[in-house]
């Protein structure tokens, strides 16, 4: 009995050495709606800008290791984001819809359940809501997505030391689950949690034991939901961004020795159900600044990090190109907001002049939203068309298109239509496609995320990595150091935090 014991204890030691001894920060982050040509047209319009032809790379494209994954669902070659979240956090298929379970509606454990359970500490961040698909796959299991409360309160079970995004999209009430369930702010501080409104108030509790960092405004009047932080080309100052919330999670975590993040860029996705390629591209980039900063903790930490970046799926079939052998991507630098903000400015001159709204007034709104007119030239054909849309404003009969996070009014859809077209950008659909996406890796193990790939392989490979850690020189293999990118163009704006 003795000798058993002692051989159970030595065999738990090894496997501690083994399993968990090498590798000790894992970075897990996630581009919703990124596929290739996202990242593609980020670089040509950075390299654009700078009067090249080409492209001027990402942080993200100039990781050593890269690969391409499917993205197929279990019930459909196209996958919406809960069944791509759950194949990222689980290495399982599912059905479009299902959140942290298998095709036949069986939980599944995520990553970061399996790294909490043996004692990691978990970070989980997003730009959008933290009951959102893509971080609920990490910590849910629903067979519904649209179960935001239900959600919500595993959330708060999970025992993860750390959330940071926006807050709750239904926190005050239940969904067939918990129909009397308590407020979900007040659940997640009865277990353990402090709450965080705003940057410069998380500086201030990082010695709490358990942190949820959202925006300054966010659960401030606990009834109300929050859909996203605002999209990079709307910032304001103060308003709190995936680089801060970031930054924040590794300044709690780090002291703990060791933690598995993921960080999701989410309004990618949000721009791409809206066909607004300015805004898209600003998304791509502010991921891309979130990356910076989980590279220089990696530059200090070389042989016991891992860094994968990849996305759930594409969407909006972006093109670059859709006029002959051109591409003017420049000139989405002279959008100064997000088609959500033009169409609520649109919506906004309507209520307070009705119909008696004059044309010029919309000319200097798209002129000063758009650049039309000044900085790019409209012709008369174009300008008609436009007309026809505000002449039908004014009788009330503008018909809007609704995709998955936006209403866009008939004449704000065709400015944003318009702009794209004079960028030579083209979209294919308001919604998801079936192509592959890319994935870019460094660090300890990242040369097993070269190759094509299923999108289930991914979190597999990681575990693999966690289980039976490889030795990796901080040359890779002679590769060159990274060195971190000059500053970025924000769309060539002077003061990016500022809304026109």
């Amino acid at each position: 009995m003795i000798m058993k014991r002692l051989f159970l204890f030595v065999f738990a030691v090894l496997f501690a050495t083994v399993c968990f001894g090498e590798i000790k920060y894992i970075f897990y982050m996630i581009g919703d709606g990124m596929g290739p040509n996202q990242v593609l047209a980020a670089e040509m319009y950075r390299a654009e800008l700078e009067g090249k032809i080409g492209r001027v790379p990402l942080l993200m494209t100039s990781f050593p290791y890269t690969g391409s994954a499917t993205t197929f669902s279990a019930s459909n070659g196209i996958t919406d984001s809960a069944a791509a979240g759950t194949a990222l956090a689980t290495g399982h298929k599912t059905n479009n819809g299902c959140l942290g379970v298998d095709k036949d509606s069986m939980p599944v454990m995520s990553i970061a359940e399996q790294l909490h359970k043996a004692g990691w500490p978990v970070g989980i961040m997003t730009s959008v809501a933290i009951d959102h698909a893509t971080p609920g796959a990490f910590y849910a299991h629903v067979t519904k997505r649209s179960h935001y409360y239900e959600i919500g309160t595993q959330l708060a079970e999970s025992g993860y030391e750390f959330f940071g995004g926006a807050g709750f999209h239904k926190p005050d009430y239940g969904e067939n689950v918990y129909p009397k369930g308590p407020n979900l702010y007040d659940y997640c501080e009865q277990n353990g949690y402090t709450f965080a409104h705003g940057y410069q108030d998380a500086q201030t509790k990082l010695n709490a034991q358990k942190l949820i960092l959202v925006q300054e405004n966010d659960g401030i009047d606990r009834t109300q939901g929050c859909e996203a932080l605002p999209y990079a080309i709307d910032r304001q100052n103060g308003d709190l961004t995936l680089s801060q919330i970031t930054e924040t999670a590794i300044k709690f975590l780090a002291p703990k020795g060791r933690f598995f993040m993921m960080i999701e860029g989410g309004k990618i996705d949000y721009a791409g159900h809206s066909c607004d390629g300015a805004t898209n591209i600003q998304e791509v980039l502010d991921f891309d600044a979130a990356i910076e900063v989980v590279y220089k903790f990696y530059s200090a930490h070389r042989d016991e990090t891992l860094i994968v970046v990849t996305a759930d799926h594409e969407t909006g079939g972006m093109a670059l190109g859709n006029h002959k052998y051109t591409l003017d991507l420049q000139i989405l630098q002279h959008q100064k907001s997000s088609s959500w903000e033009i169409n609520q400015a649109l919506k906004g001159l309507y209520a307070e002049f009705g119909k008696k709204t004059k044309w010029e007034q919309v000319k200097q709104l798209l002129q000063n939203q758009l650049g039309f007119y000044d900085q790019i030239a409209i012709s008369e054909k174009e300008e008609a068309d436009l007309k026809t849309a505000y002449k039908q404003m004014l009788k009330g009969k503008g018909k809007s298109e609704k995709t998955l996070y936006n209403d866009i009014s008939e004449l704000g859809g065709k400015a944003i239509k318009l702009i794209n077209k004079k960028a030579k950008l083209g979209w294919t659909s308001h919604s998801h496609t079936a192509a592959n996406v890319p994935v870019f890796a460094i660090g300890v193990g990242a040369q097993r995320f070269a190759g094509w790939y299923d999108n289930t392989q991914i979190m597999e490979r990681i575990m693999a990595i966690v289980q039976r850690p490889q030795s990796q020189p901080a040359s890779f293999h002679g590769r060159k150091e990274l060195s971190l990118p000059p500053g970025r163009n924000r769309m060539s704006r002077t003061d990016s935090s500022q809304r026109p």
